[in-house]
């Protein structure tokens, strides 16, 4: 195992612990693409979700695996938030693109099919760290089907008491210069049998309280893909807030094709 840190001036330091610091076999390594193209973050995503915990102010904990260019763990740390992200390849982290040029001390690099862990270090000691989120954005149709175990494990030892597992998934093949970048190409039931035989309880009602508004998904760059929400206890889960109407249909318009014609962003 080797060990990697911040050199982040704070009451602690993040450091991570990991088999393989880079997904050397994975072909998201081997041709980067999505790795070195994307940094998506949604403020609306972000805002929701600070809602489902009152207790923001206590500074929410979240780990994005499959980080990218950094650029919603850098939203979140902008918020307050302790948020750390995992990317696979070193690409982005080489020629320091997007946000690992400028939260570098909370982007590691680490092959999650391997163990790994995240730790702080302060004056009390070195501890596991423990997140009330984890989310993970078009990233688990890249990872191999005998591989899924172990990722699963890997976020229930770091998942908080009623923490969330939140992530887009693609059942679409996607093919780039001959190289198969999605290896389990499967439908959204099948994902939800999966992660139930893990002890993951996808919980319908958290999708449907995001109302579209994620990180990724069908309106933000990842046509065809959708969302799962995960719980291992979720007796524990964070209660939904009640939103009104008005609000409710703001999602909805929000990242619509005609509010993208409106404001012309649509491509």
């Amino acid at each position: 195992m080797s060990l990697t840190q911040s050199d982040h001036v704070s009451p602690f330091k993040v450091l991570l612990k990991a088999e393989r610091e880079v997904a050397y076999s994975s072909p998201d390594h081997l041709l980067p693409w999505g790795t070195k193209r994307d940094n998506s973050q949604n403020r609306r995503f972000n805002d929701k979700l600070y809602k489902l915990y009152p207790r923001f102010h206590e500074q929410l904990k979240i780990l994005d695996m499959g980080c990218s260019g950094g650029g919603f763990v850098k939203s979140c740390f902008d918020d307050g938030c302790l948020a750390v992200g995992i990317e696979g390849s070193d690409f982005s982290k080489k020629f320091r693109r997007a946000e690992w040029r400028t939260i570098p001390e909370y982007l590691f690099t680490c092959d999650v099919t391997g163990d790994f862990e995240m730790l702080s270090e302060s004056s009390a000691g070195t501890q596991r760290l423990y997140f009330d989120v984890v989310t993970c954005w078009e990233m688990m149709e890249h990872i191999n089907e005998q591989d899924i175990l172990k990722v699963a494990a890997n976020v229930k030892k770091h998942l908080a008491p009623g923490g969330l597992w939140i992530m887009s998934v693609s059942p679409n093949e996607e093919v780039i210069n001959g190289v198969r970048l999605h290896q389990t190409v499967q439908p959204r039931q099948w994902w939800v049998n999966r992660f139930a035989g893990l002890g993951l309880v996808h919980i319908e009602s958290y999708v449907d309280y995001f109302n579209t508004q994620f990180i990724r998904g069908p309106k933000y760059n990842a046509p065809g893909s959708f969302h799962l929400v995960l719980s291992s206890d979720p007796s524990n889960a964070p209660a939904i807030p009640h939103e009104n109407w008005l609000r409710r249909l703001h999602d909805l318009w929000l990242g619509s094709v005609p509010q993208k014609v409106l404001s012309g962003t649509y491509v």
